[in-house]
């Protein structure tokens, strides 16, 4: 199978396979055996068109007018994302929601192993987290000197980020998954994937806020228009 590489994929496109995958691995579970452009677009709500030409970056999968083998698309998929082996991710931050990541299932049936996770809090430091133990944050680089982890969640307070992204590189981590509000500065070597929950919530409230503006705007003009009455004159 041709592939391009993966330097010339938009990321967006490689978000989007990830959309596929999640939706070739339901349809594999319901014993689906094909499936068409026009079933993803319904399912996924992504453009037919576009599925088709984010496929296309990789080579050719469907046949003209019998679709995609969902278990081949979906072995294809996973080889390109790389997830179709094991790989090892750490987690730095064993608060509130990096105890929440760790029971995150997303995470095993991807493939993707949580080896451990690490922490700078003296007290949560020797606390188990579900199966994992909390280890101390300087000692990441001789720890994953054994774990061999590129992939690194980071769920740590916006003032430590920085520092501790910066060990985490030196520690031949090369993929970020940061949670924290801030900007990270690291070569251009290392991919950062930043997930804020605020800037999400912000934009959500704006479409609400439009929507309710719209339906009062909507509401108001009604009510005017039924207060008008014609103005008969008599003769």
């Amino acid at each position: 199978m041709p592939m391009s590489s993966s330097n010339r994929v938009p990321v967006p496109t490689l978000g989007r396979l990830a959309t596929y995958l999640r939706v070739l691995t339901e349809l594999e579970q319901a014993h689906t055996e094909t499936v068409s452009s026009a079933d993803v677009e319904q399912q996924t709500g992504i453009n037919a068109a576009q599925f088709r030409k984010d496929l296309s970056y990789f080579g050719e999968f469907g046949k003209p007018g019998v679709g995609y083998s969902v278990a081949r698309l979906q072995e294809s998929i996973a080889a390109i994302l790389k997830i179709d082996r094991r790989q090892p991710v750490v987690l730095v931050g064993a608060g509130n929601l990096g105890s929440a990541l760790i029971g995150y299932p997303g995470l095993t049936e991807h493939q993707m192993d949580l080896v451990a996770v690490f922490d700078n809090n003296p007290q949560r430091i020797g606390c188990q987290v579900r199966n994992l133990y909390v280890q101390d944050i300087q000692r990441f680089a001789t720890v994953n000197e054994t774990l061999q982890a590129r992939i690194a969640i980071l769920a740590v307070p916006a003032g430590a980020a920085q520092r501790v992204a910066e060990v985490l590189v030196a520690a031949d981590v090369r993929a970020i998954l940061n949670f924290a509000p801030t900007l990270l500065r690291l070569p251009a070597a290392v991919v950062v994937r930043n997930v804020s929950f605020m800037q999400e919530l912000a934009v959500l409230s704006y479409h609400v806020s439009s929507n309710e503006q719209e339906e009062n705007g909507e509401e108001q003009a009604g009510e005017q228009n039924n207060s008008v009455r014609p103005i008969l004159h008599s003769t």
